[in-house]
């Protein structure tokens, strides 16, 4: 047996050895963690339907196939163009967070396929946006209105998309971009409100502060209506008397009375020293 032929069968075990494990990895797919298959029968009845495959390696013959779908939570950014209510054209910067339904994915693979984002999500997105977009005023969407907007979309879009066995988590609007002109005008006018509502609040103070006045002021003549009202001849005389008396009893005055006043009470000189 010449050398040649003898290495040959040396090598004939490595080479088993090599289409056995080829056969093999041929014979299964791995189904990473966040990820759920759906399993193909190539020369049977197609997709298996209400059987999702977990996570690992699954077993299969060659000729058969499984598609791996990932359920975990997926991001994606639009920047969209659409029309206001007044028809001025603006620019949206958006985020929508969703994922299939991992319970559907046989149905979404016979349905949809794989490639769901940009042949069902991404659509939606930017029809759903135009119409809600499409009754507002620039200064609202890009203002006023951004939250009530972002939550009529993702309301619109959660509709839609569970007709597809897909789940949509959350939709934001991450920027409006307005044209020049129109910004401008919105600043324009966010200013003359704010000096609007300061002239507002002024006014308010000054005519608290004048109606404090005024009540202060009425307060005052009522007091003195009280007062005058209590104030007869009668009391000041007897005030006067009072006070007669008193200078009339201190030993440091010396007084001169003369004649008499028409109320009765004395004239009182004091000729102290």
């Amino acid at each position: 047996m010449s050398n040649s032929r003898i290495k040959g069968l040396r090598l004939l075990p490595l080479l088993l050895v090599l289409i056995f494990i080829t056969g093999i990895a041929g014979c299964g797919t791995q189904v990473p963690s966040g990820h759920r298959g759906v399993f193909y029968y190539k020369f049977g009845d197609g997709t298996e339907m209400g059987k999702i495959y977990p996570e690992g390696f699954n077993w299969h013959f060659p000729w058969n196939s499984m598609f791996v779908f990932k359920v975990q939570l997926n991001e994606q950014r639009e920047n969209l163009h659409v029309l206001s209510s007044d028809g001025a054209s603006i620019g949206l910067e958006m985020t929508i967070w969703f994922r299939p339904l991992a319970e559907k994915l046989d149905s979404l693979q016979v349905t949809v396929g794989p490639n769901y984002y940009n042949i069902a999500v991404a659509p939606a997105l930017r029809g759903v946006s135009r119409s809600v977009v499409g009754k507002y005023k620039p200064e609202e969407i890009y203002s006023s209105k951004r939250e009530a907007i972002s939550s009529e979309i993702l309301t619109g879009m959660q509709t839609l998309m569970t007709e597809k066995f897909i789940s949509v988590d959350d939709v934001i609007i991450r920027n409006v971009v307005l044209p020049a002109k129109i910004t401008e005008a919105i600043n324009a006018k966010l200013e003359a409100d704010q000096d609007a509502q300061k002239m507002e609040f002024v006014l308010l103070k000054e005519s608290q502060e004048a109606e404090r006045k005024r009540i202060e002021a009425r307060g005052i003549a009522d007091f003195q209506k009280i007062v005058a009202s209590g104030v007869t001849p009668s009391l000041l005389t007897w005030k006067g008397i009072e006070a007669t008396q008193k200078l009339a009893e201190s030993p440091n005055t010396k007084i001169v009375i003369i004649g008499r006043t028409d109320n009765g009470l004395p004239v009182i000189l004091d000729t102290g020293k």
